[in-house]
This record gives structure tokens, C-alpha cells and sequence, in this order.
């Protein structure tokens, strides 16, 4: 009886066989002994089954299936030839291996394949699917890991980025804060930078990648910390012209002196060199993919003002006159800032304290307050109610005053500008009933138009805001008025000018 088990297994197989083969004569299609169909990314026809299995080798990039090799040695010879080609002078005494997203399988099979070896290992080569032993640098912020590099030298990288540092401080701040040393504090008015970091964590670890992705030098690096990865990233360059300076190159560009200096040097040593017409010089903006950060300290000399001015009432002096006893002047002081640079651009400062060095001199002035009968306070009120003018000053030839009437009482009170003594009363043709009120400090008022005589005699005193009449329309006049103006020391004044809020 047990002599007809493997009889029976055999023409089991053939059976599965006969019924999978128009499946598998299919390019691009592997079959395990389950009869799982993968598909692969290079052609590979299947060329027989078998009773027993035997070991095979897969290999995946990235978890796609590329094929199944039949002789691994080749895989093997290929490393030693690319290495000996392309690596060994950047990574001498190294191993080659697949690339990282490579992974090679051992399964168990009993399909034979048709061999294409030749094609995988051309698939190998073509991508660059190798990779050697180097240093890992990770980018992360608060969250997670946002960039990766690989570099042949790890010294390299870090000239590199204290290269790109000195786009934002001196190189003597650099080399002072790398000693753990403290910048020299200010002696007399300016900035002095205090600290530089970067924001974000970069660690250093040993990872594996092809020479394509390695940066090999300084520059490389400097390219990526300055620009980062993007292929498309169009750089901007510059040609030098008669009577340009480094510092003009920087403000038409957008840069500072410093950073033109930074990203050319390999041909600028300083900001104060002299650079000649015919060089092109690079000057593309930073898209770097770290962010720094620049402490600053700022000293300025800066004008303190004094406080609003001091006023003190003189009974003994005459009201509306002012005598300035001491004269306000401006203090200083020593202002100290914090300023926050991101990326050489300063996001503003901090007062941290501030030393007075000249006190600022307050404004005292004395104001009269001894009231004296007749005697004007220099001021003017309206001298209706409810003003609205009718005729500015000038509105017509000759009209050198301004007509005003009450908006809500034609026929109202009459008031006297300010303070004075009735100096004369009267009616003329055009004018009508009119008074003048000197005020005996170089100013008369003049109203004309009045409804009636005036109340007050000439030589009487009158207070600011007394009625002295009411308006009216007497003489030339279309509707009831006061034709009012100001005379300073005989001159005709606008009252607009000035005196009243027109």
C-alpha cells in the first residue's frame, strides 16, 4: 500500500500542473507553490514545474517583486565590480551592499524560472540600487524627523554648517560660543551677539545609501543647508559691474554683505573686499531646511521727554499773560534691548533696562490770575448763540469780517467776545447799530448790525459773555446778524484765523 503514495501524490501534482501552466507562460507573473500569482517588475517567464522544491531567491525593491534569480553569484560579482568602479575611491576598505529598500528572500519553490540575471543585475546598476556604510544625519523638530542626509565625511558637515552659521554672526561669535566663552560685553553704544543655535535637532547616527545620495564634500553640504533638496531649485547668480561693492551686491539681492561673503567662498575672503567687474558671484536666497536663531544685545543712547508742563496760578500777575520760569529740555538715557534674530531676520526687541545719564527738565510757567475791570484775557468766544457764518471773510469784495447768525434764535442775545471797555457806539448806513469793545491789550472787537442801540455806554466795562445787545438786520442787511470781526493793534483780523473754531 505505501508504494502507491508517491504514485498518487505525482499524478496529483501533474493534475495541478496541467491546470496552472496557461497561467503561468504569462511575462511578469511568479508563482509560489501555493499558486499565489506575483507580479514582478521585470519580465520572467515560468519554464517548468517540479516534484521537488528547491531554495530560490527573490529579490524586492521597495516590496515590489523584481525577480527571481537563478545564479546569486552574479548578484555578488556585480558588487565587487561596482564597488571597484564607482566606490572605492570615496569609501576605500568598505563593504557594497543592496540598497536599503532592497530585500533578498530565500524560498522554498518548485517552479523553475526562466533566467534573466543579466537583467536584474542591469535593473541594479541602472538605479543605483547599492549602498555603503556612512554617516546619518536626521533632521527633527518638536514632532518627528522631517529630512535625512547622508555624508562621506562627518567633519565636512560640520565646516559646513558653521559655514553656513557665518551668514548670521561673526566668525569670532561662532568661535567664542563653540568655546563655551562669552561674548566681550558692550563699552560704548552698539549690538553684540550673545548666542546662535540651531532650532532643530540634528542627529548624528550610521546609516547605509548609494553614492548618489551621499554628499562627498563641504560644498555639497553647504549647497544642502543652504538650499536644501529641491532638484528644481533655480539658483540666481550675479555679475559684477563697474563700482559695485559687496554690500550693494547684498541690498540688491536681498542678502547682507556677510552672507554674499558666505556663499562665495570660495572666491570672497571678507565684506571689505574689492571685487572686480566680469565676477558672477552667487546670490540666491536661503530655502534652508534648518532654522537659526541669533540672541543679540542692543545698546542705544535715546531722548528721554519730560513729563506735560508744570502751571501755577499768580494772583499778582494780570490774567490771560504767562511768564515761563524754567524751560523744558530733553534727558537722555542708556537703553539696553534683547533682540531675537530668526534666519537674519529680527523679530523684535526686548527693553531689558535703561540707565538715566541726563534727567529731563520739566516745563513750569507761571499763569496770571488777577482779574483787572476793562483788561481782555486774549481769548474769544462766539458772540452769538448757536453760530453758523453766512459770509466768510471775503465772500464778497470788500467784505472784511464774517457774518454770523444765531441757527435757532434770529433775534438772540448779543455777547461780548471777551473783557473790555466800550470804546465806541453808533449806526452807519451799512452797517446799522454797531459797537466796538477794546479789550486794552492790543485787540478791539467789532459788532455790527445790532436789533437796537447798545445797552452800555462808552467807557463801561464789560465782561466776556455778557450780553451787550441782540442781533439784528439794521442797516444794509437781507436777514438779521452780526457782522463781527477782530483787530489786533489796529489791523483787521479773521476771526477764523485762529480765534474762533470756525
Amino acid at each position: 500500500m505505501k508504494k502507491w503514495i508517491p504514485i498518487a501524490a505525482a499524478l496529483i501534482l501533474s493534475a495541478l500542473i496541467a491546470g496552472l501552466w496557461p497561467s503561468l507562460s504569462r511575462a511578469n507573473q511568479v508563482v509560489t507553490v501555493q499558486g499565489k500569482v506575483e507580479e514582478s517588475l521585470l519580465p520572467q517567464q515560468v519554464v517548468s514545474l517540479s516534484a521537488q522544491p528547491r531554495t530560490v531567491k527573490k529579490i524586492y525593491n521597495a516590496g515590489k517583486l523584481v525577480g527571481v534569480v537563478n545564479d546569486y553569484a552574479k548578484v555578488e560579482a556585480l558588487l565587487d565590480e561596482v564597488y571597484h568602479s564607482v566606490y572605492e575611491d570615496d569609501f576605500p576598505n568598505t563593504r557594497l551592499e543592496l540598497g536599503e529598500d532592497l530585500i533578498v528572500t530565500d524560498e522554498l519553490s518548485y517552479t523553475r524560472y526562466e533566467n534573466i540575471d543579466e537583467a536584474i543585475c542591469a535593473y541594479l546598476k541602472e538605479n543605483d540600487l547599492f549602498s555603503v556604510e556612512t554617516n546619518r544625519i536626521d533632521f527633527s523638530d518638536e514632532n518627528d524627523v522631517y529630512a535625512t542626509i547622508y555624508v562621506k565625511n562627518l567633519q565636512d558637515f560640520y565646516d559646513a554648517r558653521d559655514q553656513y552659521l557665518l551668514n548670521f554672526v561673526s566668525k569670532e561669535t561662532l568661535d567664542t560660543v563653540r568655546m563655551g566663552q562669552f561674548t566681550p560685553e558692550l563699552k560704548t553704544y552698539g549690538t553684540r551677539e550673545v548666542s546662535i543655535d540651531v532650532l532643530e535637532k540634528m542627529t548624528v547616527t550610521s546609516g547605509r545609501a548609494s553614492s548618489s545620495n551621499i554628499l562627498k564634500d563641504k560644498q555639497e553640504i553647504l549647497h544642502y543647508l543652504s538650499y536644501g533638496a529641491d532638484p528644481n531649485l533655480e539658483m540666481k547668480y550675479y555679475t559684477v559691474v563697474e563700482g559695485d561693492m559687496i554690500d550693494g551686491v547684498g541690498t540688491k539681492n536681498g542678502l547682507s554683505a556677510q552672507q554674499v561673503v558666505s556663499i562665495n567662498s570660495d572666491q570672497l575672503d571678507n565684506v571689505d573686499q574689492l571685487i572686480q567687474p566680469g565676477m558672477v558671484l552667487n546670490v540666491t536666497n536661503f530655502q534652508s531646511p534648518i532654522t537659526v536663531r541669533v540672541t543679540k544685545e542692543r545698546v542705544a543712547k535715546e531722548e528721554v521727554y519730560p513729563e506735560d508742563p508744570i502751571y501755577k496760578e499768580d494772583p499778582n500777575m494780570k490774567e490771560g499773560s504767562s511768564v515761563t520760569d524754567v524751560h523744558a529740555q530733553n534727558g537722555s538715557r542708556n537703553a539696553f534691548y534683547e533682540e531675537v534674530w530668526i534666519n537674519g531676520e529680527n523679530t523684535g526687541g526686548t527693553l531689558v533696562s535703561s540707565i538715566i545719564t541726563r534727567q529731563p527738565v520739566r516745563e513750569e510757567t507761571r499763569v496770571g490770575t488777577k482779574v483787572i475791570p476793562g483788561y481782555g484775557t486774549g481769548t474769544f468766544r462766539w458772540p452769538v448763540d448757536n453760530p453758523s457764518i453766512t459770509c466768510r471773510w471775503g465772500c464778497y469784495s470788500g467784505h472784511q469780517a464774517i457774518d454770523i447768525k444765531n441757527s435757532y434764535n434770529r433775534y438772540g442775545n448779543l455777547y461780548a467776545a471777551d473783557r473790555g471797555t466800550i470804546a465806541e457806539t453808533g449806526y452807519t448806513s451799512i452797517n446799522g447799530y454797531y459797537q466796538i469793545i477794546d479789550h486794552n491789550n492790543g485787540y478791539k472787537t467789532y459788532y455790527g448790525h445790532m436789533n437796537r442801540p447798545a445797552f452800555f455806554k462808552v467807557g463801561q466795562n464789560v465782561e466776556k459773555g455778557e450780553i451787550i445787545g441782540q442781533i439784528g438786520m439794521t442797516g444794509r442787511a437781507t436777514g438779521p446778524h452780526v457782522h463781527f470781526f477782530i483787530m489786533k493793534n489796529g489791523v483787521r483780523q479773521n476771526p477764523c484765523n485762529g480765534w474762533l473754531p470756525c
